[in-house]
C-alpha cells in the first residue's frame, strides 16, 4: 500500500501486517508519490487507485511501464477529467448511480463494474463517547442521528429545517450531527437564527464516527449527492432505522424495505417519515428486521471476491496471453 507516511491509514494496515511503502504525499497530486509507487511495480504489478488525484499519479506510472490500473470511483459527480479514468483496465463504481457517471464520461459497459462498500464486521461491536453525557442530556433523551461531513451536498440546511417541524411533536428528540467541515459557520448561524441550538447539536469530528451510531434512536441522512452512504450500512448493522434521502447510491442500501426514503431538500416530508418511525413501533421493527437481512449483501468477503475477480481479469495482459 502506497500511502502518507505516519498517517491513520499506515497505522492501521501495518498493524494488520500489510506492507506499506510510505510516501511524503500532502497535496492530492504531490509527484513525490511517484517513486513510491515505481519501487513497488514490477512484471507482476496491478495498480489499483482510491480516488481521483490517485488515478493521475498511477496512470502516470502505468505509462513507464505499461502496466494495468484498476480505479474505484466513490462519488457520483461528474468526471472532469477523464483521460487517465479512460484508459484504466477497469473502473469499480460503489453503487448504480457512480456507475451512470462513469459512463457518461464514455467509459464501456463492459470496463465497469459495480461493487459495493462492505461493513467492517467489528463496527457493530464497538462503543464509543456517550453523547448524553458530553451534550448535558438526559438519559432520556432520544437521538436522530447524521454522520456526514459538514459540506454543501451533505445538505444538513435541510436536517435543521425538519428539526424545527418537530420541535412541539417530539419534545425528547434531539438531532446530533458528527462530522466537520466548510459548511459549520453558516450552520451554527442557522441554528441560532431558527432557535434550534438546544435541539440540534454538532459533535465535530471523531476519530471513529460510528462508534457512537449504537446510542441512536434513528439514523437521518438530508444529502442532495450521495456515492452509496457507508454509514447507513453501519446503522443498518446496529439495528438503527434509516430516513435517507433518495439520490445516488442510497436506493441501492434501504430500496428494499430496509429503510425510509424521501425526496431531498424537502424538509417538511423529511419530518414526517422520522415521526413515522418514533411513533409506529411496529414500523420500527420491520425496517431493523429488513435492513439486517439486506446488510448480508454487504460482507468484506463478499467484496473481496469481487475485487480479485476484477484483478484477474486485468492480470492477463501482464504476460500478453
Amino acid at each position: 500500500m502506497v500511502t502518507t507516511a505516519g498517517s491513520e491509514l499506515a497505522r492501521r494496515l501495518a498493524r494488520d501486517g500489510v506492507t506499506i511503502e510510505p510516501a511524503s504525499w500532502r497535496a492530492g497530486l504531490d509527484p513525490r508519490v511517484l517513486p513510491a509507487i515505481r519501487r513497488r511495480l514490477s512484471g507482476s504489478a496491478v495498480l489499483h487507485a482510491h480516488d481521483a488525484h490517485a488515478v493521475t499519479l498511477t496512470g502516470l506510472s502505468a505509462l513507464l511501464r505499461d502496466t494495468p490500473v484498476v480505479v474505484t470511483r466513490r462519488v457520483a459527480f461528474p468526471l472532469r477529467h477523464p483521460f487517465f479514468w479512460q484508459r484504466a483496465c477497469h473502473i469499480i463504481a460503489i453503487s448504480g448511480a457512480v456507475r451512470e457517471v462513469v459512463l457518461q464520461a464514455g467509459i464501456r459497459p463492459e470496463r465497469v463494474s459495480i461493487i459495493p462498500s462492505a461493513l467492517d464486521p467489528d463496527v457493530s461491536d464497538c462503543s464509543g463517547l456517550d453523547v448524553r453525557k458530553s451534550l448535558g442530556l438526559p438519559a432520556s433523551a432520544r437521538f436522530a442521528m447524521q454522520l456526514a461531513a459538514l459540506t454543501p451536498e451533505k445538505d444538513q440546511a435541510t436536517l435543521i429545517a425538519a428539526a424545527s417541524h418537530l420541535v412541539q411533536d417530539l419534545p425528547d428528540l434531539h438531532w446530533v450531527i458528527v462530522g466537520e467541515g466548510p459548511s459549520r459557520p453558516r450552520l451554527e448561524h442557522l441554528l441560532v437564527q431558527m432557535g434550534l441550538s438546544d435541539r440540534v447539536h454538532l459533535l465535530g469530528a471523531l476519530e471513529d464516527p460510528h462508534r457512537v451510531l449504537r446510542q441512536a434512536d434513528l439514523f437521518v441522512l438530508s444529502s442532495v449527492s450521495e456515492g452509496l452512504g457507508s454509514s447507513i450500512l453501519a446503522a443498518m448493522a446496529m439495528g438503527v432505522p434509516v430516513v435517507a434521502t433518495r439520490v445516488g447510491g442510497v436506493p441501492d442500501l434501504v430500496g428494499n424495505g430496509g429503510g425510509l426514503l424521501v425526496r431531498p431538500r424537502e424538509p417538511a416530508e423529511l419530518a414526517a417519515e422520522v415521526r413515522r418511525i418514533f411513533i409506529d413501533p411496529s414500523l420500527r421493527a420491520r425496517l431493523v428486521a429488513t435492513a439486517r437481512s439486506e446488510i448480508q449483501k454487504f460482507s468484506v468477503a463478499a467484496m473481496a471476491d469481487q475485487v480479485l475477480s476484477v484483478y484477474r481479469s486485468c492480470a492477463h495482459s501482464l504476460d500478453g496471453t
